[in-house]
């Protein structure tokens, strides 16, 4: 399977979405349309680009808009950058989602004792390639660390890109630690603090900040593609997340090509980019 995106608006403002398509040319949904697994018999899963690494741009995919494109959050009326918070600079990882999952604001999770955050599940990509905006990647579970952020459960789960020239030495959580020393306790200081500089406390962890296994992670990624088969199914409440998808033949809420196209033709055209604030590269110093 292929995909592409189609950028709409201009990049480094609020008006900025980047859309997807599959190998047909036909628009689709990151969050619904492109399947969990690359290959469900060796756990082999998809992953949806959202920030690539070293950069500040909050991207995510747009739950609550239609067709879900990739847009920059937004706080208190602005553009959302994150702080580089020394001796971080950006995203330490390319970082995304996992498609058809979903962490249930309804489920209180018995091991965090935490409902999800509404959002697909986040994944970590510790692969030395630095992805693109947008890029669908095929990636290797090997752990995960239940980030406690404003009271919800917000699994972050470390991964591999299959195509990395070192993927097969990557198997479980001990390999990273092995392998690429630092490279795990750089990454609980980077959640710990990334909101320190927006006047918040540090963040939380189950698990005393621990990482769980490979195992735990694939049984947690799983969980969480049955509660986006719900919502999908309209088993379970949407409230505002968009379910409008185009491959899901059995939900009430699959749509048809004319009108996913209707969605774009909505979008501004695409056009030059603005400059991003120079208070980006701004590093902060905490003990």
């Amino acid at each position: 399977m292929s995909f592409t995106i189609e950028e709409k608006g201009r990049p480094n403002t609020q008006e900025y979405r980047v859309f997807f398509k599959n190998s047909a040319g036909k628009y689709i949904s990151p969050f619904h349309d492109i399947p969990i697994y690359a290959n469900e018999a060796e756990n082999i899963f998809h992953a949806v680009v959202e920030v690539p690494r070293w950069t500040n741009a909050k991207m995510e995919i747009a739950t609550k808009d239609p067709l879900n494109p990739l847009k920059q959050d937004m706080k208190k009326g602005n553009l959302r950058y994150v702080a580089n918070v020394f001796p971080h600079k950006g995203y330490i990882w390319n970082y995304g989602a996992i498609p058809q999952t979903w962490e249930d604001p309804n489920h209180k999770d018995s091991d965090t004792g935490c409902c999800g955050d509404n959002d697909p599940i986040d994944i970590c990509d510790i692969g030395h390639k630095v992805c693109s905006r947008g890029e669908i990647i095929k990636v290797k579970v090997l752990g995960t660390l239940a980030l406690i952020d404003e009271g919800e459960t917000d699994w972050k789960v470390i991964v591999i890109n299959t195509e990395d020239p070192e993927a097969a030495e990557f198997n479980n959580i001990d390999d990273v630690r092995r392998l690429k020393p630092g490279y795990l306790e750089a990454t609980v200081d980077w959640f710990k603090r990334y909101k320190v500089p927006d006047g918040k406390p540090e963040n939380q962890f189950a698990f005393n900040g621990e990482f769980k296994d490979r195992d735990f992670a694939i049984k947690t990624v799983k969980s969480t593609h049955e509660f986006w088969k719900a919502l999908i199914s309209k088993k379970t409440n949407a409230g505002e997340l968009n379910c409008m998808n185009t491959s899901v033949s059995d939900s009430p809420f699959c749509c048809s090509a004319g009108d996913a196209e209707a969605v774009l033709k909505s979008a501004c055209a695409f056009g030059a980019e603005d400059p991003i604030p120079s208070s980006v590269d701004k590093w902060f110093f905490y003990e």
